[in-house]
């Protein structure tokens, strides 16, 4: 029978709506980054500090000067969403296509060519445990994470089947000052800021 299975799905995917509409609801009256994950709402209350924005410009910057003209590096909204798996996330950086951000709506995170995180003092899990599993999870071929607390990274690719659902089966770690490889642009990580004390934290 499959009754069961049916009221099971049924039932997550009310309650990712619910989370998803409680989101929507938020926006702009309570502070704070919000994504859903498979536990439910993430929220990194700490507002991002100039380390983390500086992050963010300069590797938007040198994408975008090695990338073809119709592909951009994009910081900001929308979401990337993948409603079946109930999970909305935000990176800090998209790269995507032009052309694939037309339309309404969250983002389809089977278009991105990658995504981009810089990685917050106040909850680095987010962006080295539950977005590892999610990206891949979501279809994001993709991942660069760069850690502004140690002035070291990573890149993810080569999404692959495994038990725990499918996960990331290349790594290349790489130390701030190395070039780095995203998808088929290399750039320079000369020159990123670094978290200077336990208060500065994005």
């Amino acid at each position: 029978m499959t009754i069961a299975p049916d009221n099971a799905q049924r039932g997550a995917s009310l309650l990712y709506r619910a989370m998803r509409d409680f989101v929507e609801s938020t926006a702009g009256t309570l502070p704070g980054k919000f994504e859903i994950t498979k536990e439910g709402i993430v929220v990194d209350m700490t507002s991002p500090v100039r380390p983390h924005e500086l992050t963010a410009l300069r590797l938007r910057k040198r994408l975008e000067k090695v990338m073809p003209e119709e592909i951009v590096a994009h910081a900001g909204e929308p979401d990337v969403e993948m409603v079946p798996e109930g999970i909305m996330r935000r990176p800090d950086l998209m790269v995507i296509a032009e052309a694939d951000m037309e339309g309404q709506g969250s983002f389809d995170p089977r278009t991105l060519i990658a995504a981009v995180e810089i990685v917050s003092r106040s909850n680095p899990d987010n962006d080295w445990v539950t977005k590892l599993r999610d990206y891949p999870l979501i279809g994001v071929p993709v991942y660069a994470i760069f850690d502004p607390r140690t002035g070291t990274g990573a890149v993810l690719t080569d999404i692959h089947a495994t038990p725990d659902g499918p996960r990331y089966a290349t790594r290349k770690d790489f130390v701030y000052g190395e070039d780095v490889t995203i998808a088929d642009w290399t750039i320079s990580t000369d020159d990123l800021p670094r978290y200077e004390d336990a208060n500065s934290g994005a």
